[in-house]
């Protein structure tokens, strides 16, 4: 396509193919999945299911985080950190949000009762991750594209800034709203468990454990799939916790006392009943490959005499950025190829029921960005958004956008919780995602578009 060559000619431009500047990167992305479908199909079998997961690894252990840390350190800098605040901010708005409308949908869809929990935060917790990174680099890889030259870059670094606070909910929010109900744990360990365990074999997991963080359910812990935490702070009940560990257990054996060691107050039961959830809550692998990529970034692109080294054409270490970019370039095929493997296993069955996934979707997909375009355009309005710098709001809207997150299968996997539910629930999100990314990106580049 022939560029403007003035701004007025590109406005006119630009507002008036929004439409084809919209729906040609899906068309793209479309195309990979549909690939990755054909390839992993039962029925052919081009690819083994073991080849999709050794994908999966590399993009999570290598092609991921060189993306991150090619593109977020090199645009980095201490007044950026500062500026773009309101990323961060707006994946928990965006989390927060979809809590109360996945409470209102469990309300409304009456789920089953051991599910209430999975309702809301299948709503709420969605994909700020791999999918934005895949639709940025869609969306940018023609030289045309309205974003201008440095699209790619910015709206990669913008989609990895939010990554360090996504990585903390998994591991706090996440992890103990999939928490197994203990309402139903007795009923469990008489008759056998809700969710039958996964076999040990890796090729016999479905693709939907590994598709985005490879190897979680493999971090187990001592009390990852029993209902810890309603343990430790139900004090009155009728059940019968003969397999549940008493938090009073947990407590280290009394050291001997000394001066310096006796307390002046005793601990409020309270206060030791967080600080036992606290302890148990495994913080400790949130330092994973992509997030350790985010964290160089930050020390390397905040810090000039450093990124001097590393960035630029000139840099003594060019050539090892520029290896690293020729491998996350691979990347966004990468993921889509994945996504394509994950559809054609097809969904699990379910007992969720039809209503509270359609309930769900439609949360989640529908309703939620409609309410993320009022938030983002009244941020807008209050000046906490980078002006005139569309990229930044196209990120933030996504945000808002895109079906749960993929890693909720991985998580159902490690706390031995809906995990039927979750892969047959991620399956029609992102067979139904297909259409309402469409609809709302073509309306969101009618707004962008419009002021650029």
């Amino acid at each position: 396509m022939e560029l403007p060559n003035s701004e007025k000619e590109a406005n006119m431009y630009y507002s008036s193919h929004y439409l084809v500047y919209a729906v040609l990167p899906l068309l793209k992305l479309l195309c990979l999945t549909v690939i990755g479908l054909v390839l992993a199909h039962p029925r052919s079998q081009l690819v083994p299911k073991a080849t999709f997961k050794l994908l999966s690894k590399l993009v999570f252990a290598l092609f991921l985080p060189c993306t991150i840390f090619i593109h977020l350190g090199e645009t980095i800098t201490v007044q950026n950190f500062a500026r773009w605040w309101f990323i961060p901010v707006n994946v928990l708005l965006s989390t927060a949000i979809g809590c109360l409308l996945g409470y209102l949908v469990a309300k409304i869809c009456r789920p089953p009762p051991e599910y209430f929990r999975f309702t809301i935060i299948a709503t709420a917790f969605g994909n700020t991750g791999n999918l934005p990174l895949a639709i940025v680099g869609s969306v940018c890889h023609s030289g045309d594209n309205p974003f201008g030259p440095d699209c790619y870059t910015t709206g990669v670094s913008y989609v990895s800034f939010a990554q360090w606070v996504a990585v903390l909910l998994v591991y706090t929010l996440v992890y103990h709203m999939m928490e197994p109900p203990l309402e139903y744990f007795d009923v469990v360990d008489e008759g056998g468990e809700i969710q039958e365990p996964l076999p040990s074999n890796d090729l016999s997991r479905p693709l939907l454990v590994e598709a985005e963080w490879p190897g979680m359910e493999d971090r187990e812990t001592e009390h990852c799939k029993t209902p810890f935490i309603a343990r430790v702070f139900n004090s009155v009940s009728t059940l019968s916790y003969s397999s549940i560990p008493d938090p009073d257990s947990l407590e280290e054996a009394p050291a001997p006392r000394s001066p310096k060691s006796i307390r002046c107050l005793a601990e409020p039961r309270m206060v030791r009943r967080i600080r036992i959830v606290a302890e148990q809550t495994p913080v400790r692998h949130v330092l994973q490959p992509p997030t350790f990529a985010t964290l160089l970034a930050f020390v390397v692109g905040m810090v000039p005499p450093i990124k001097s080294v590393v960035y630029g054409n000139d840099a003594p270490l060019s050539f090892l950025t520029d290896s690293l970019e020729i491998l996350a370039q691979a990347m966004v095929p990468s993921v889509m190829l994945i996504l394509g493997g994950m559809l054609a296993e097809g969904p699990n069955e379910s007992r969720l029921g039809v209503r509270t996934t359609v309930g769900i979707t439609v949360a989640r997909l529908l309703v939620l960005p409609l309410v993320g375009t009022g938030v983002v355009y009244f941020a807008d309005q209050m000046n906490f958004l980078i002006p005139n710098d569309q990229m930044y709001r196209f990120v933030l809207l996504l945000q808002y956008t895109t079906p749960s997150a993929i890693l909720l299968g991985a998580v159902a996997s490690l706390r031995g919780y809906a995990v039927r539910e979750a892969s047959a629930m991620l399956f029609w999100q992102h067979v139904f995602a297909l259409f309402s990314l469409s609809i709302y990106i073509i309306i969101y580049f009618k707004i962008l578009l419009s002021y650029v």
